[in-house]
């Protein structure tokens, strides 16, 4: 039987919204400053389902959207002693709409991207919150964001929430009204998709994360009421270091301080990581040329052998990070189905059976969402 996949980790925007973006800019648009939505990304996913050479055919079954860094604060109202300084959560909610027209295929906005057919596609939905806040600030957003879901039926598809703290000063993460908002999450039984950045942000990141992780989970003896933490693109380690062998990468101190976090991070059995976000941090790949894709392996196995031995198959999940992922993977024309191929050759590297291979492409982002297929 063909495999699942269940792409983890998309955003999703029409033109309309780009001034809401929080890394937009209309003097250098970029290549992201046009739509992506559903009609961009079937054109990248077109060629799914299979591949003649894999040992196991597989076929895209959906995706989850993941909120995409919106003009937002932890407060609720732009502030009004100095307008524009703050965004408040009128753009968070409004995507939080756009979502809902899609997943629930009534009534699409003509030029949008998407149509009542795409519903099928929209497997679960991760909005922004304002984690910093607290549970009372998150119970209240959450609760204006399921009226904007317009129905139970979508609102049953927001399954968990993401705030990125990659561009975040120190000590965020470990404010208490952080930690607390976490474990509200967990009681809601909500995930919370963790955002950090090795390469440009600083290990440090990668080291409060742990922190975190260590005073959210110690005293929560129900296993029912943590929050499951997904863990964003393998905490975006620096893949341009240097590569001479597989050894000049493994003895480098930058990866294994990455390493040392990894594995603490995969110490508690509610976390889970994406296997995704890599075509971000190599050098740029070309739209016109395909890559020396055995190369390509070599140069990424030192860093995904690490993230499979910390979690095991059973806690990795494909995501494609569509489309950020076109930016150094050659474009939209090539880019999702190169990534396909490294994951699908990464496994196969890896002697993985069936079952894990399933895991990954699909079932590890089923339970962890606790979404169906």
């Amino acid at each position: 039987m063909p495999i699942p996949i269940v792409d983890s980790h998309i955003h999703l925007f029409p033109e309309s919204h780009l001034p809401t973006l929080a890394w937009y800019s209309p003097e250098n648009p970029g290549p992201l400053g046009s739509q992506h939505s559903i009609d961009q990304y079937r054109e990248a996913t077109r060629s799914v389902p299979t591949s003649a050479q894999s040992q196991q055919p597989t076929y895209l079954r959906g995706f989850i959207f993941v909120e995409t860094d919106r003009l937002s604060s932890v407060e609720e109202d732009e502030s009004e002693s100095e307008p524009g300084t703050t965004h408040g959560w009128r753009h968070a909610l409004d995507e939080v709409s756009f979502l809902a027209r899609i997943a629930s295929g009534v009534s699409p906005i003509p030029g949008e991207g998407h149509s009542a057919e795409d519903r099928g596609l929209c497997l679960a939905i991760v909005p922004w919150a304002p984690v910093p806040g607290g549970p009372g600030t998150l119970a209240k957003y959450m609760a204006l964001a399921r009226e904007r879901t317009g129905s139970d039926e979508v609102w049953q598809k927001v399954r968990g929430v993401r705030y990125l703290v990659q561009d975040k000063p120190s000590g965020v993460m470990l404010r208490s009204e952080f930690v607390e908002g976490l474990k509200w999450l967990g009681r809601q039984g909500l995930t919370f998709d963790l955002g950090v950045d090795a390469r440009q942000g600083g290990i440090w990141q990668l080291e409060e994360a742990v922190q975190m992780l260590r005073m959210v989970y110690e005293g929560v003896d129900d296993d029912g009421d943590k929050v499951k933490v997904v863990i964003n693109h393998m905490c975006k380690p620096n893949l341009r270091l240097s590569y001479a062998s597989s050894d000049s990468i493994t003895a480098h101190p930058e990866f294994l301080q990455w390493k040392s976090q990894i594995t603490a991070m995969a110490h508690y059995p509610s976390t889970y990581m994406k296997l995704s976000g890599a075509f971000s941090e190599i050098p740029p790949l070309s739209a016109d040329t395909e890559p020396d894709m055995t190369q390509l392996l070599e140069r990424l196995q030192p860093w995904t052998d690490v993230v499979f031995d910390a979690f095991g198959p059973e806690r990795v999940m494909f995501g494609s990070d569509w489309p950020v992922c076109n930016v150094g993977g050659g474009g939209n024309q090539v880019t999702w189905d190169r990534w396909r191929h490294v994951v699908e050759s990464t496994l196969e590297r890896g002697r993985f059976d069936t079952k894990q291979r399933a895991d990954v492409w699909g079932q590890v982002a089923v339970r962890a969402y606790g979404v169906r297929i």
